[in-house]
């Protein structure tokens, strides 16, 4: 089923790296392969629509203060820290590298996304309830209109997503797609 991407969007793939992917990744999801055929429709609908698609991929230092909370994972140019081959980007896409949960700390995105006039992000990716979640909020804060796919995003449990969709509906009046 085609997507109807609205006029002035991107769409963003977060942290869909071979370490939250692969089964020998250093900080597996369980259950992140699933959304992986999803991702990779969602994205051939946008770049046939011609909306612009973002990357946005952690990539740590290996001294990370980040990894006081959790293992060491996607340190910078490290098989880790690409994304899977499976949604490998194409020509003309975006990859904006991030060391922190949302993807607009401390990273070009706010700027870049208005050089664009971009009014609308659709997030997919990894994880449902901590990096997408805190990209979704910090775009409201920002006045983007955000859309979730829901059968394109993954946290470690379905009750989790469920959690995080309603605090998206409810707190920043999110789509849920």
């Amino acid at each position: 089923m085609a997507i109807e991407f609205e006029p002035d969007s991107a769409l963003l793939v977060i942290d869909m790296l071979n370490d939250f992917i692969a089964d020998e990744g250093a900080l597996l999801v369980p259950g992140a392969k699933r959304i992986v055929p999803r991702i990779a429709e969602v994205l051939a609908d946008a770049r046939r629509r011609d909306i612009p698609v973002i990357y946005v991929t952690d990539s740590h230092r290996p001294d990370d203060h980040e990894f006081r909370f959790w293992p060491a994972h996607a340190v910078s140019d490290t098989w880790g820290g690409e994304i899977v081959k499976e949604l490998e980007p194409a020509e003309g896409d975006y990859i904006i590298p991030k060391r922190r949960y949302s993807a607009f700390f401390g990273t070009d995105l706010d700027t870049f996304l208005r050089e664009l006039e971009i009014k609308k992000i659709y997030l997919t990716g990894v994880l449902t309830n901590i990096c997408v979640y805190a990209t979704a909020m910090d775009a409201s804060m920002r006045n983007y209109h955000v859309a979730v796919f829901k059968d394109a995003v993954a946290s470690l449990s379905e009750e989790t997503d469920r959690f995080i969709f309603g605090q998206l509906e409810d707190v920043i009046q999110a789509e849920l797609l």
